[in-house]
């Protein structure tokens, strides 16, 4: 009996399903019994409403992630801050000798309703693609007799960045089940004002730098790279916003009695902004790029990520680039000045024939490490003087339009900085090598990406490497009417998780 014992316990230690570090089958395996679960997880995530705008809805996530990770056994605790609190939950490991630090976030941007092809956004449906390219609701109940990896699952935050999470618990609950864990610490912070500029994350990674120490920082978020193929990205850029508003008479007035008389704002505006900027899009402010100079190597490490720029233009609809760099990839690693939005006076069937008060420009400047935002913003005001405009913080007096003949107002924030990681760190390598276990290839590798997440003051106060593991397809309309996100990149999300979370650290 005992024999038999021994023999049994040899065959069930050799079985590759049950490895503590299961191979590409396995994991492909354990994916396969499990992500349906997950996905009626993603679509209970999804349900509830998650504007950062509405307290009371991010509420009703907080206590759902507090319940989802406790049930599981893990330990969780609010950090209050000046605004909305941050979630930290974590998972001790016996014997575990490091730790790393994830990175979620729960809320959402707002929704249109008369925008989405759909009854709710909040009420998660199942679409295909029709031979007219349209995609169209077919019942759930199709996923227990078919599966195509091309159907999506439509309803907001189901990419940005609820998929990534429900993936997360998913891989979690399928290593559990089959007996495997880290062997490592994991804590995990839940940002709830991602998409308001997580305004209070700053000050509260401060408080409770303590609390949050790690070994590394993994952050899901955001799309893989356009080809689909397994992605890390070693930095994000920072960045920071500026409101430009000129002046002309203190009430809009008529064209014809005041026009070529009193000046008109948005003229002035326009010239300003023009300024800044020449025909090919570089900026011309001096010392704007000042500290970015691209060696051979880093430009042969951009020249690697699969970029079809003639298919992104094509996607955009651009007959051409702006000549920031030579390629996509150069474009991001400096920073942007760009003008998000404008206004003066109305337009289209609301537009009056009258010399505007004010025009308006909102802009957004992104960041790289090398450029520091408040001397950006001493460069661009000290341009605007060049231009012949006193700059104001509020709008003018009587006294001051009579006195100064070209006034702006300039008032800009900085939400947050850059940050990068170094390709060759042991977050880096450590990736790669969960990765190549999951998928058989290295993934591809991006030195920063163009977007911007709030992870610079983690990376600041803690000193710890940061490394961001995309999921989600690259075109799931974050941020827009009709967010999805892909069948198969929902599949592969939870065999990441999975491989990263079985990788010996």
């Amino acid at each position: 009996m005992r024999k038999a014992l021994l023999v049994l316990s040899a065959i069930f230690l050799t079985l590759p399903t049950f490895s503590q570090t299961p191979s590409k089958e396995a994991l492909e395996a354990l994916t396969e019994k499990s992500w349906q679960h997950g996905l009626h997880l993603l679509q209970e995530i999804v349900k509830m409403p998650n504007d950062a705008a509405y307290p009371e809805q991010i509420s009703v996530n907080i206590e759902w992630c507090e319940q989802e990770f406790e049930k599981r056994g893990w330990q969780s605790e609010l950090l209050e801050t000046d605004g909305i609190p941050l979630l930290l939950v974590s998972k001790s490991q016996p014997k575990a000798e490091k730790t790393a630090l994830f990175y979620f976030h729960m809320d959402g941007q707002a929704v249109d309703r008369s925008k989405w092809n759909q009854p709710d956004p909040y009420i998660p449906v199942l679409k295909s693609q029709n031979d007219s390219g349209e995609w169209e609701i077919i019942p759930t109940e199709n996923l227990t007799s078919g599966y195509d990896a091309d159907w999506r699952i439509f309803g907001r935050s189901t990419s940005d960045d609820k998929g990534p999470i429900a993936m997360f618990l998913t891989g979690w609950d399928a290593l559990q089940e089959a007996g495997i864990s880290p062997n490592y610490n994991i804590k995990i912070i839940l940002d709830f004002e991602e998409e308001q500029g997580s305004p209070s994350l700053p000050a509260a990674v401060l408080k409770y730098k303590n609390k949050l120490t790690a070994d590394m920082m993994l952050i899901m978020d955001g799309p893989r790279h356009t080809s689909n193929e397994p992605t890390l990205s070693y930095g994000a850029r920072g960045i920071s916003e500026m409101t430009l508003t000129t002046y002309g008479p203190k009430l809009p007035q008529h064209s014809g009695h005041y026009g070529n008389y009193a000046p008109n704002p948005a003229f002035l505006l326009a010239q300003l902004l023009a300024s800044m900027k020449d025909v090919n899009g570089i900026v011309t402010i001096p010392g704007f790029y000042d500290g970015i100079k691209l060696t051979e190597s880093e430009k042969k490490i951009l020249a690697q990520v699969p970029d079809d720029e003639n298919a992104i233009r094509a996607k955009l609809g651009i007959g051409r680039t702006d000549q920031v760099g030579l390629s996509y990839q150069e474009s991001i690693q400096y920073p942007s000045l760009n003008i998000r939005g404008m206004e003066s006076a109305w337009v289209g069937k609301e537009a009056r024939t009258i010399v505007p008060a004010t025009a308006v420009a909102e802009i957004d400047v992104r960041l790289v490490p090398e450029s520091d935002p408040e001397r950006l913003f001493t460069l661009i005001q000290k341009h605007i003087e060049d231009q012949g405009f006193h700059i104001l913080d509020s709008d003018p007096s009587d006294e001051e339009r009579m006195k100064y003949p070209k006034i702006v107002r300039m008032n800009y924030s900085i939400s947050y900085q850059a940050f990068r990681t170094p390709m060759d760190s042991e977050a880096g390598a450590w990736l790669r090598s969960a990765m190549n276990r999951a998928f058989g290839k290295d993934p591809v590798q991006i030195r920063i990406s163009g977007g911007s997440i709030p992870i610079s003051p983690f990376v600041d106060a803690l000193g710890i490497p940061a490394v961001t593991i995309p999921t989600v397809n690259a075109d799931n309309n974050q941020h827009s009417p009709n967010e999805n996100i892909r069948l198969g990149n929902y599949k592969e999300g939870i065999t990441t998780v999975m491989a990263i979370l079985t990788e010996k650290l």
